[in-house]
């Protein structure tokens, strides 16, 4: 006679076993979630406040440097999922060592060389913008905080981080868009203001928020660039080509507001293929809103067709106007520097920007237009705000 198991009996081992497997699976350390699982959560369409949820609830190894955030921000993660990624970071940090290959490296052992004076200029407006989706930084140590790590920028592009004590923060690496017009350069206060560039700043919105989207590499740029393309007319699609560029970046105002005056930047640009890094030495701008949709950055006159010749021949630099600021600049090692302001910033919009020790450097216009080698070094801006409350020190 076979052996005979209640049903009752079956179902309550089943249970058994459940409960047991499963105290067993919460007995286990859960994976911390790295970049690459951020990544692909925000591919595969899970909802940001999932997302973030998720990061509140779990351990993290996240490498949070200056190339990873970068990496992260071309790959179209939100800034939300983001900042949590940064505040989860920042909480494990006292109890977990980052590894070894997220290490911030060393401090140059040499002696910083003798500063370079950056050109001086007083800034051309007061005017702060006001950005809805700012990121808001924590107070900056004074100009004479002790040394501090350099910043390693993602191979192949150069790298800012604001310095907050002794932990720089990335900024976000940001392409002009460059235009034309028939305006002849007296000021950029005057450029902005003339009525014969809102052509330029608002026109042949098809192919600007195509070519613009493409230089930021970030869905969220040309998501915003789509929605100021309301104003924008096509004009430009009708006019004849022009003799003066402008080089300019959408929005009215920087996503970072910094809490000083005073503020310190860290710049590497020591490892951008095709540029040599003796050339250039890096500069703070001050910006100039137009048509309350862009800034302005700088402009420059040249010929007709200078942005379609691959001829390394155009000297734009040599009488390139901006609104530049007095700079305190310390060579750490080639192409890397430590800057900031020989005096306080009223409020407003700036830029860091690379620009040629030589004002008689000439570049292709192909590779401006294309943001390539010294083309890429010339178009690429760090904007931020002063906002009215900044600290003097």
């Amino acid at each position: 006679m076979g052996l005979r198991i209640k049903p009752m009996a079956i179902g309550a081992g089943l249970l058994i076993g459940f409960m047991l497997s499963a105290n067993l699976m919460g007995q286990q350390p859960a994976t911390p979630l790295t970049n690459s699982d951020i990544v692909k959560m925000v591919k595969g369409g899970v909802p940001e406040s999932v997302i973030d949820a998720s990061i509140q609830s779990s351990p993290n190894a996240f490498d949070l440097s200056p190339n990873a955030l970068i990496h992260l921000h071309r790959l179209g993660v939100p800034k939300r999922i983001m900042d949590a990624m940064m505040a989860a970071g920042a909480k494990a940090a006292p109890s977990a060592s980052p590894p070894p290959s997220e290490a911030p490296p060393a401090a140059s052992a040499a002696a910083p060389a003798s500063p370079d004076s950056g050109a001086a200029g007083a800034p051309a407006s007061t005017d702060a913008g006001a950005g809805s989706s700012a990121n808001a930084y924590p107070a900056a140590a004074p100009p004479s905080a002790p040394p501090s790590p350099a910043v390693a920028p993602t191979p192949g592009l150069p790298a800012v981080a604001f310095l907050q004590g002794d932990a720089p923060s990335p900024l976000a690496l940001e392409r002009t868009q460059l235009e034309e017009t028939k305006i002849k350069p007296s000021s950029m206060l005057s450029l902005a203001s003339d009525s014969a560039l809102t052509p330029v700043v608002q026109g042949e919105v098809g192919q600007a928020m195509g070519s613009l989207a493409s230089h930021v590499h970030s869905q969220l740029e040309g998501a915003s660039i789509a929605q100021a393309g309301g104003l924008f007319s096509g004009m430009l699609a009708h006019r004849k080509p022009g003799q003066t560029y402008v080089w300019a970046i959408p929005n009215p105002a920087s996503a970072n507001v910094l809490p000083t005056m005073f503020p310190m930047f860290l710049v590497d640009f020591s490892n951008v293929p095709g540029v040599n890094p003796a050339e250039y030495r890096p500069a703070i701008v001050k910006l100039t809103p137009a048509q309350n949709t862009w800034r302005l950055v700088g402009a420059t006159q040249g010929k007709d067709d200078a942005t379609s010749s691959s001829a390394v021949t155009w000297q734009m630099y040599a009488h390139f106007l901006e609104d530049s600021v007095a700079l305190k600049s310390n060579k750490t090692a080639l192409g890397q520097y430590r800057i900031s302001p020989t005096a306080p910033l009223l409020p407003g919009e700036y830029a860091v920007v690379l620009r040629p020790i030589s004002k008689s450097k000439k570049f292709s216009g192909a590779d401006v237009a294309r943001a390539q080698g010294d083309g890429l070094m010339f178009d690429s801006v760090w904007s931020f705000q002063v906002p009215p409350d900044a600290k003097s020190q």
